[in-house]
C-alpha cells in the first residue's frame, strides 16, 4: 500500500511550491485545484449539475464561463457552499482513482480545502504549509493581481489558519526566514521510513 500524504495551507501559503519540490524528488503529486478545473470540462455529471443549479448559459459549447460563475459565488455563501458540494465529490473520486494507479513509497495530494472537503480522512498524514498572514496577503495580491480586500475575503472563506495547522501532522514554515528545501528533504526521509514500515 502506497503511503498517502496531504499538503494543505491557506491562500498564498506556498503549498504548490512545496508540492513541486516533492515532485522534483520523483514523488507523484496530485493537484486538486488543477484536477477540479479539468473536471469542470470533462465530467459530464458535474457539468450537468452546474448547469442545473447555475443556469444553462454558464457553459458555452462545453466551456465554463469562469468569470460568470465567480460572480455568482463571490460574496454569496449559499452559492459557494453549493458549488463546493458539487465539485468536491468528483474531485475526491478522481484523486482516489489516481492514487490507486500510483506506485512508489508515497504520494502527495495537494489541496487547499483538504479538511473542508472531507477528503483528509482518506490520507495517512497531512503537511500544513504555514506562512504569516502579511506574507500570504502580499503573495496572493502579487500573484492574482487583486486588491487586499479581495484576498482577505478569500481568506475568510477558509478554515482559520491556526486551527488548520493544529489539524496537521507536520508543519513546513514558509516564512522567508527558514529554508523550505531542507524541511522538505527531512520530511521526505521521514515518509520513506514510514512507507517502509507500512509495507513491512
Amino acid at each position: 500500500m502506497v503511503l498517502k500524504i496531504g499538503i494543505t495551507g491557506g491562500i498564498g501559503s506556498g503549498k504548490t511550491t512545496v508540492a513541486k519540490i516533492f515532485s522534483l524528488l520523483n514523488v507523484p503529486v496530485y493537484n486538486a485545484d488543477a484536477a477540479s478545473k479539468r473536471l469542470y470540462h470533462t465530467d459530464k455529471e458535474l457539468m450537468a449539475n452546474i448547469k442545473k443549479h447555475f443556469g444553462e448559459d454558464i457553459y458555452t459549447q462545453d466551456q465554463l464561463n469562469r468569470s460568470k460563475l465567480a460572480a455568482l459565488v463571490f460574496n454569496n455563501e449559499e452559492n459557494l457552499a453549493l458549488l463546493n458540494s458539487l465539485v468536491h465529490p468528483p474531485t475526491i473520486k478522481d484523486a482516489d482513482n489516481w492514487m490507486h494507479q500510483q506506485t512508489g513509497p508515497y504520494i502527495i495530494k495537494e489541496a487547499a480545502l483538504l479538511f473542508e472537503s472531507g477528503s483528509a480522512g482518506n490520507l495517512d498524514y497531512i503537511i500544513g504549509v504555514h506562512t504569516p498572514d502579511f506574507l500570504r496577503i502580499k503573495r496572493a495580491m502579487d500573484r492574482d493581481h487583486v486588491s487586499r480586500e479581495v484576498v482577505l475575503s478569500r481568506m475568510n472563506k477558509q478554515i482559520d489558519e491556526i486551527i488548520k495547522m493544529k489539524l496537521c501532522d507536520f508543519i513546513i514554515e514558509n516564512n522567508e526566514q527558514q529554508l523550505v528545501i531542507p524541511q522538505v528533504l527531512e520530511l521526505h526521509n521521514i515518509f520513506l521510513q514510514l512507507a517502509a514500515q507500512k509495507s513491512a
